[in-house]
């Protein structure tokens, strides 16, 4: 992907920006030439319409992406919407990659694990691959380099 050319991505909300929401945005932007847009909009709640146009505005969110990261956190929370969000990404052949519990205190739930593409860790580099490769299906080959020091 290029400036010219982002990957469109959506994560998981249930229209406010938590902690993990904008976690996930702060690790992208530390990626050198990761250029992205995000489709989700978790500030636009509908002013009337109850639950049926809150279910409406995510399906046009998801709808316009390449890729839906699934926040753990956000399935363990608000287990129904993120479903929800989960079955709008099916429906609509997104492929969807699950980020664990920030902190490994807490697992990600099976069901989440058994629907998701790939679950990946809270590292900048595996979630700019992850969506490289569920979006753009293109595999980055980076390898980790590991230095080590003679004493």
């Amino acid at each position: 992907m290029s400036e010219s050319d982002p990957i469109k991505l959506y994560v998981t909300h249930s229209f406010q920006q938590s902690v993990d929401y904008l976690r996930v945005f702060e690790f992208l932007e530390s990626m050198e030439s990761f250029f992205y847009i995000n489709c989700s909009k978790p500030e636009t709640i509908p002013s009337g319409g109850g639950m049926e146009a809150i279910k409406e505005s995510l399906i046009e969110q998801i709808k316009e992406c390449e890729a839906v990261i699934v926040l753990a956190s956000q399935y363990i929370d608000e287990n129904d919407l993120t479903r929800f969000q989960m079955d709008v990404a099916e429906a609509n052949e997104k492929p969807m990659i699950g980020i664990r519990p920030f902190g490994g205190v807490v697992k990600s739930p099976q069901e989440l694990i058994d629907r998701v593409s790939e679950h990946i860790e809270w590292k900048e580099r595996e979630i700019a691959d992850s969506l490289s490769r569920q979006a753009r299906l293109t595999d980055t080959a980076r390898w980790e380099t590991i230095e080590f020091t003679l004493d």
